[in-house]
């Protein structure tokens, strides 16, 4: 559209053009600027008006483009780049290069294939990480021994190789490596893409990219800031870049609309008087004996009093135990409050009372 060729018969340029341009939009800052120019053309427009913002933030998956795969085809990718490096600035065939560094294993078409095991036996699979990892190992001493450019360009993709096994192999008290199980914290899962990461967009839908935050003007629909983060990082953590471009913007936040995953952030945590935070409340739950809502909180002491008129102070993020033998044995609604030997016991939210008053609300 920019360029004026919606009716070529043949695109003009190639994908990897436009994600080119796109790289270089992004590393001098003009992503921001679009952002902000649509903002100043609508304040010019009279689209919306200096006041305060009314927005609502929330966030959906971004799948990453990046190929993401298992340890074993992991750390033969980044093997196979190193080889290639070598091959091309050596002038020489990919084939010619791996038999040199020993590691013919990971150049050809298939590594599974070429590992040739029954994936269902644990034996088996091993065994195939440790041809895997003696692959890694003889690519190592091959780098060494080349010309200082030669190893300087392989170094990148060796680097890579080295940190999936350092976040996926583990070795026993007798020496046997194996996988570790589970995913670990900052796992790659992608030689091309080193940010990508396993998410979930919820308990079914697994997500292998990031998560995409917008921030909505509801006034006018106007998109005023975006954030992106890994998809295994939590909502919360994106919104001190979006404060960050809503102060570019000088503006500020009136009234926010969010769900539960924004509730850690230092929006809600950090707000000030004047900001009217909103989301769904956590039902209460209905029950035989009292529910949390009946107990009575009194913020000025800190103090928490139960139906029978008994108290104890709370802290908001901690959990009030009422004494079983002192409290509890001699209380005349015992039973309708609790049947745990230990007491009753209450747990107070760090938002309890942004709760109490959204729930007043609903």
């Amino acid at each position: 559209m920019v360029l004026d060729c919606l009716d070529a018969q043949e695109a003009p340029f190639s994908k990897g053009t436009l994600v080119a341009f796109r790289h270089r939009l992004i590393e001098g800052q003009m992503d921001r600027r679009l952002i902000e120019r649509t903002v100043e053309i609508a304040r010019q427009s009279q689209a919306f008006g200096p006041r305060a913002l009314w927005a609502a933030l929330d966030s959906s998956p971004l799948w990453g483009a990046g190929r993401v795969e298992d340890t074993y085809n992991l750390v033969g990718h980044a093997l196979r780049k190193v080889m290639r490096v070598v091959a091309n600035r050596q002038g020489r065939e990919l084939a010619e290069v791996a038999h040199d560094s020993e590691a013919e294993l990971v150049c050809g078409s298939s590594l599974k294939a070429a590992l040739d095991r029954d994936w269902d036996r644990q034996i088996e699979k091993d065994e195939a990480l440790t041809l895997v990892l003696n692959a890694l190992q003889a690519a190592e001493t091959w780098v060494q021994t080349l010309q200082q450019e030669d190893a300087l360009l392989a170094q990148p993709s060796l680097s890579i190789a080295r940190q999936v096994k350092a976040k996926d192999v583990q070795v026993d008290e007798k020496g046997k490596t194996s996988l570790i199980k589970g995913v670990a914290k900052k796992r790659r899962i992608s030689v091309e893409d080193s940010e990508i990461r396993h998410g979930r967009k919820s308990r079914s839908v697994l997500v292998d990219g990031y998560k995409r935050h917008v921030l909505y003007n509801l006034d006018t629909n106007l998109i005023r800031a975006v954030g992106i983060t890994p998809a295994n990082i939590p909502e919360a953590s994106v919104t001190k870049a979006i404060s960050e471009d809503l102060e570019q913007q000088e503006v500020r936040l009136k009234e926010l609309h969010i769900d539960r995953a924004y509730l850690s952030s230092h929006l809600v945590r950090e707000r000030n008087n004047d900001l009217e935070v909103y989301f769904k409340a956590w039902p209460v739950r209905e029950s035989k004996r009292f529910a949390k809502q009946t107990f009575t909180l009194d913020w000025e002491r800190q103090i928490i009093r139960c139906p029978n008129a008994q108290e104890m102070p709370f802290v908001p993020g901690g959990v009030v135990h009422f004494p079983e033998e002192e409290t509890c044995a001699q209380c005349p609604l015992k039973e309708l409050c609790t049947t745990s030997a230990k007491g009753r016991s209450v747990s107070i939210h760090p938002d309890e009372a942004l709760f109490i008053e959204l729930r007043e609300r609903q």
